[in-house]
């Protein structure tokens, strides 16, 4: 992916404790981005959060939840994310089809390899 150029900011919010093929979803969805060749992705745990059946999670030491949200945000053009959803939402929906999908307009303003 080119730098300053439109792209899109692709959100899936999972829980953490949705498991697909006998792995974690999140980490399926972030290996399967891979390989589809998505610019990049990263994987981010949140600390309470509540979905479509309204149970709230949350890290509070009284209530401690082995099932707090996930969010898997990617970013490349609109054509490549737009191919690659359909092999997504295969793993969301072999996990059990919950979640959230967003598609977003980003601003691409510097995408390079750090110095190793």
């Amino acid at each position: 992916m080119k730098t300053t150029e439109d792209g899109k900011l692709l959100r899936i919010f999972v829980g953490e404790a949705d498991r697909c093929h006998g792995r974690p979803l999140h980490e399926a969805l972030l290996h399967r981005a891979r390989e589809l060749g998505l610019a990049g992705a990263t994987v981010w745990r949140g600390i309470a959060g509540y979905g479509a059946n309204s149970t709230i999670h949350t890290t509070k030491i009284l209530r401690l939840s082995e099932d707090l949200p996930v969010l898997i945000e990617i970013v490349d053009s609109e054509e490549r994310i737009r191919n690659a959803l359909p092999a997504l939402e295969e793993l969301i929906e072999a996990a059990g089809g919950g979640g959230l999908i967003t598609l977003e307009r980003a601003e691409v303003l510097r995408y390079a390899p750090g110095r190793s």
